[in-house]
């Protein structure tokens, strides 16, 4: 029943901490990419690629005590802070998932930032493009990111060391 939401108490878990819903949804939709079970469906919204139901889950989570939020102010925005808590360590403990490992993935995404991270699933919501034709789609629908072409090399990059095919 809460098998999906055991794959996302796993992954913050592998996070220890994660900041940012942005990073969050970023994060998911780039695991996903790179063949890890996560379910949730993405459409393409204001920074990328995003799902709905990642945003339900992870408010489920947090009501059931498993995960914890803290909204704190930035220079005129809140960001958020999201940390396992004691209560998601236990259910982990006690629900038989068989998930990959993601460390290694997560630690490259993490050395990022979330702009970077924005790019990167912008151009994978791409798929199935000539790569010419991504980031020109990129370039177009991500106008305000002034994206350089170094940006996007390094995104490409990225994908690659990520073991995503393109």
């Amino acid at each position: 029943m809460l098998q999906e939401h055991a794959k996302l108490i796993t992954f913050f878990s592998e996070c220890k901490e994660l900041v940012g819903r942005k990073r969050l949804q970023k994060m998911i939709y780039i695991l996903k990419k790179c063949q890890f079970p996560f379910s949730e469906r993405y459409q393409f919204h204001f920074y990328g690629p995003y799902s709905e139901e990642l945003t339900l889950r992870v408010q489920e989570l947090i009501n059931l005590g498993f995960l914890q939020e803290e909204k704190e102010k930035k220079s005129g925005y809140y960001q958020y802070r999201y940390t396992l808590t004691g209560e998601g360590e236990k259910f982990l403990d006690h629900y038989n998932l068989d998930m990959p490992n993601m460390d290694e993935h997560i630690e490259k995404m993490s050395e990022t930032s979330s702009r970077f991270l924005e790019l990167v699933s912008t151009m994978l919501f791409f798929e199935g493009m000539p790569k010419e034709e991504v980031e020109e789609k990129v370039l177009t629908v991500k106008k305000k990111q002034n994206y350089t072409s170094e940006e996007l090399q390094q995104a490409w990059n990225f994908i690659g060391d990520m073991g995503i095919q393109h």
